[in-house]
């Protein structure tokens, strides 16, 4: 359901079907700053925490739910209860809390049920002694043992959380400990806490401080082991013996015998990585194997001198050794691997390792341990976001041939299923594929499948190999370098390092009929490319084009051009670049734009724009926007030079600009307000504003990258005059400017002995020069024209050439549509009658109806300065709805904000996250799945305080147990 916006005029009962609900429906991308890691091995779901008090659960592709705390605090902790769809979370704040996995409308979803927090002990002040350290629920799932910074390990029964009256600690522990270990010193907080394999009431205690007890809930049988300082703690599948991880960077197996109550040395102990000083061992898995060598996987461990900054985790099997060496820290990992225990054998599947910035997944049971590539929580940040780019309707044969391209590139992974496969997706297979484009520092684009939840990597892009840079001649260095032991194996893709800012990629264009592909990046490069299905090895063609035209008096003061590659260059089956346009000065391209059938593109940059046709691999023009007072537009991004006056006098202005009157800005989403009210009216009666309605000051001719080319498109209409139309190209620039050229394209069999012309035809000035956001031309019907091909392809209608054209311009302050080829004013709707409002994206999109899928009408789509979202009609610019979207504050989010042409949204919400959003009634790409929970689990509530209890089906047990205890501790009462 959604908002619905009724037009004043009878119109058809479809269109009446038509609403605009804006609805957040799915995060894409890897959750930002994990802190916390868990798996279910039996509804083979994994659950990542975050420091943002997020729980995101994951299983087969597609099948997701998110919990958010109420409090915004760290994850520190997570465990699920195997098969009953609940999970345990400890927040940084000291609180306990308990999700379960509900049925809501045959879809599952995650609810916090309740929460907990320890309370103090009697007579002692020091939170620290009821700080929780290590959680361990018992396998079945009605006890949980929590171990605190104390040094005491407290019980409650689950999942009500009742805190049960016997607690274990360290003057009971003390009074086992041999007497020359009692030095008067406390144990120090829990570290580990490990239920025995096969007998459920043992629990394995162990203190920082290096002993460990085996604990036995029943008859209070005590055995001692005495260690270094400890780390973690594993048992052995067997439960004879466990395994200790220490701070010195090495791990000792221990036996376990009743006979020997007290061991003082383990069967093995090693430090892998000495003899010289190691980091510690973090966490230690133990793992066996059929065939014989058991699997040891553990973290850090490296020497503290020579890789003490190195982020690694280790394999070990018999005499295969790997060491996996990341980019990002490593928070938690775990194997997927044989839970029945009436098998012998751990046999280990899967390695999950959860790192600072991605997850890598290892095969164990393929030779050489190859990572296999995930569905999903990719990083998308792998190289930081610059922009991006969305095609909606990917044609088959171009779907096909890039995930070909793209698994050429994964030769180093492993074809295995993904491992993490819980739950159903109940989602209905996408309509239609859909690209999204990313552009990166490091001069990659990323192609992803976005068509549904699951947003899949399927191809990456690499411009850098073309230019020499600094940095070719490092990397050979250090590859050669590279020691064999410690066996260091990169791993992951995450590398936020680029080569050379002057790669990062500005500006995406994409044919997705013919493969065309264009790329502008920051040093004024311009890159067109062909898909290519075979590999090849050529010289790529460069050409310059001077956007200032000699002008005098101008000095570029910002970086160099990357210098081309003056030799043939390998490029692998994919798009593959074919010549490459440097602008002059090498300033940032800010627009770009592709017309394959005229096989022409248009650039722009702060100052100028230029044409080229790339059939024939030649520019045939440019003009220089640049202002002669412009002297920021010499700098350049890069450039440290700032002009302290004109800085001054900007924000002298922006903050004049910024004054607002003592009312509030009214919060809807609807046009009642009564300044869209009455905008409203002036768009159907084009009237002119009145400046106590508008509030804005005409912007200086001299204001500062007024030059900055903003838009550009080509379009076939009617410029010259209203009987003959044909090619033209339009730009607009930061001062609010509009050129208008009329193109001379020769025919497809005329491309190479005619040359293609251009000639000014219109320029347009805004009254008040505000920067031109976008341009777009409507044939006769007001219907948007069509993109290159599809119409001579029988793919779209084609448009109304017999009445009139009309091109819509937006700015940054208001919208305007001009009649062709005269350029008459026809409507126009003033946005910035709100205070400080200023538009930061434009798209046409097409809504379609919610009764009939043959019904749809095109619709004005923009997001401004302050975060909402507008829907307007075409042409007549009446506003339906509005909504807030993205907070004001978040600048970044804002201006990653992509639209797509079927009512969706895309902006990032870290720099590894974009939000999706839908404002189509029929178009939602959101998550529908089902878990299924093990069936003896049923829920129901505890007494009057809103917790909750599991009860085994078919068994008579009291919810509310008059001594709040469990039946374990029943039997120790009475052992006692």
């Amino acid at each position: 359901s959604g908002q619905k916006f009724l037009r004043p005029c009878a119109l058809d009962e479809l269109k009446h079907t038509l609403s605009f609900p804006f609805v957040q429906t799915v995060e894409h991308g890897f959750p930002n700053q994990p802190s916390a890691l868990a798996y279910d091995p039996k509804l083979q779901l994994m659950a990542i925490g975050t420091k943002s008090g997020a729980i995101k659960v994951y299983g087969a592709p597609g099948v997701e739910c998110t919990g958010l705390h109420k409090e915004t605090a760290t994850v520190t902790q997570l465990h699920f209860f195997p098969g009953q769809g609940r999970i345990l979370s400890l927040l940084d704040d000291n609180t306990l809390h308990l999700w379960e996995i509900e049925q809501k409308e045959q879809c599952s979803h995650l609810e916090e049920v309740c929460s907990f927090m320890l309370p103090g002990r009697s007579g002692i002040e020091s939170t620290s002694a009821t700080r929780v350290t290590v959680l361990l629920p018992k396998l079945s799932c009605d006890l949980l043992a929590v171990g605190t910074e104390g040094g005491g390990v407290h019980f409650l029964e689950l999942p009500s959380f009742t805190l049960l009256d016997r607690s274990i600690f360290q003057d009971e522990i003390m009074q086992s400990v041999p007497e020359e270990y009692k030095c008067g010193k406390s144990l120090g907080p829990v570290e580990s806490l490990q239920e025995h394999p096969q007998h459920p009431d043992k629990i394995l205690i162990g203190y920082s401080r290096g002993l460990v007890v085996l604990w036995d809930l029943q008859i209070f049988v005590v055995c001692v082991f005495l260690l270094q300082q400890l780390e973690s703690l594993v048992w052995v599948r067997s439960g004879n013996s466990f395994v200790s991880s220490h701070s010195d960077g090495g791990y000792m197996v221990w036996p376990v015998s009743s006979s020997t109550p007290c061991t003082h040395e383990p069967v093995t102990s090693t430090i892998p990585y000495g003899p010289f000083p190691c980091k510690a061992v973090n966490k230690i898995l133990w793992r066996t194997t059929e065939s014989g060598a058991p699997l040891v996987l553990f973290s850090g461990g490296m020497p503290r001198a020579s890789y003490g900054d190195r982020h690694c985790l280790t394999i070990l099997q018999d005499s295969q050794h790997i060491t996996l060496d990341f980019t990002s820290r490593v928070i938690d990992f775990f194997t997927i691997h044989c839970i029945d225990r009436d098998k012998e054998f751990d046999d280990p599947l899967a390695l999950v390792v959860l790192l600072e910035e991605e997850l890598v997944v290892i095969d164990l049971q393929t030779a050489g341990w190859p990572t296999i590539p995930s569905p999903y929580l990719a990083p998308l940040h792998s190289s930081a976001i610059t922009c991006s780019y969305h095609i909606s309707n990917v044609p088959t044969k171009l779907w096909d041939r890039v995930i070909s391209a793209g698994q050429r590139q994964c030769h180093l992974q492993t074809h295995t299923n993904w491992p993490i496969c819980g739950g159903k997706n109940l989602a209905p297979s996408p309509k239609q594929q859909e690209l999204l484009l990313t552009g990166h520092e490091d001069g990659t684009v990323r192609f992803w499948d976005a068509s549904g939840v699951s947003l899949r990597p399927l191809y990456k892009l690499s411009t850098a190999n073309i230019f020499q840079t600094d940095c070719d001649h490092n990397d050979s260095l250090t590859q050669a370098g590279e020691e064999d032991w410690p066996p260091f194996r990169k791993v992951g893709c995450f590398d936020p390092y680029s080569d050379d800012p002057r790669l990062g990629i500005q500006k995406i264009c994409l044919c997705k009929y013919s493969g065309k592909l264009l790329v502008a990046g920051t040093a004024g490069q311009v890159i067109v490319l062909y898909l290519c299905d075979e590999k090849s090895d050529h010289m790529i063609d460069v050409a310059t084009v001077d956007l200032l035209q000699d002008r005098e008096g101008f000095t570029w003061k910002g970086h160099d051009r990357l210098p081309p590659k003056s030799s043939s260059v390998p490029f692998a089956p994919g798009f593959q670049p074919v010549v490459l346009v440097q602008c002059m000065p090498p300033a940032a391209v800010t627009a770009v734009t592709l017309h394959a059938e005229w096989n022409l593109i248009a650039f722009g940059t702060s100052h100028g724009f230029g044409l080229f046709d790339y059939h024939r691999r030649l520019g045939f023009h440019s003009r220089c926007t640049l202002h002669p007072n412009d002297s920021l537009a010499m700098e350049g991004p890069l450039s440290r030079v700032k002009s302290l006056k004109k800085s001054l006098r900007q924000s002298f202005r922006r903050i004049r600009k910024s004054r607002v009157s003592g009312k509030k800005r009214v919060m809807v989403s609807s046009p009642s307000s009564k300044v869209q009210e009455a905008n409203a009216q002036l768009a159907e009666q084009d009237a002119e504003v009145t400046p106590v309605q508008r509030r804005i000051e005409p912007r200086s001719a001299d204001d500062s990258l007024s030059g900055v080319v903003r838009c550009l498109c080509f379009a076939d209409t009617f410029l010259r005059d209203g009987t003959h139309h044909g090619p033209t190209m339009w730009a607009g620039t930061n001062s609010g400017c509009v050129y208008a050229y009329a193109l001379d394209v020769p025919s497809q069999d005329k491309f190479s002995e005619q040359s293609v012309e251009a000639l000014l035809g219109k320029e347009i000035q805004l009254m008040h020069r505000a920067p031109v956001v976008s341009i777009a031309v409507l044939d006769g019907r007001g219907n948007p024209l069509p993109e290159p091909y599809e119409v001579s392809r029988d793919l779209a209608k084609a448009p109304d050439m017999q009445g009139s054209h009309s091109v819509l311009i937006a700015s940054e302050e208001q919208f305007k549509v001009f009649m062709l080829p005269r350029v008459s004013a026809k409507t126009k709707f003033k946005l910035t009658a709100h205070e400080g409002c200023r538009v930061r994206k434009v798209a046409l999109v097409n809504f379609s109806s919610v009764a009939s899928e043959d019904y749809s009408e095109n619709g004005l789509v923009c997001l401004t300065n302050l975060g909402d979202i507008h829907v307007f009609s075409i042409p007549a610019l009446r506003p339906q709805v509005r909504y807030d979207c993205i907070r004001k504050e978040d600048i970044s989010g804002i201006a990653s904000c992509v639209f797509t042409k079927t009512g969706q949204g895309f902006y990032l919400i870290s720099p590894s996250e974009y939000e999706r959003f839908s404002l189509s009634a029929r178009v939602i790409t959101k998550p529908l799945c089902q878990l299924d929970v093990d069936s003896f689990c049923t829920t129901v509530p505890h007494q009057a305080n809103g917790t909750h209890k599991t009860q085994p089906t078919g068994e008579s047990k009291s919810v509310g147990d008059a001594e709040g205890k469990s039946s374990v501790f029943k039997m120790q009462t009475a052992a006692k």
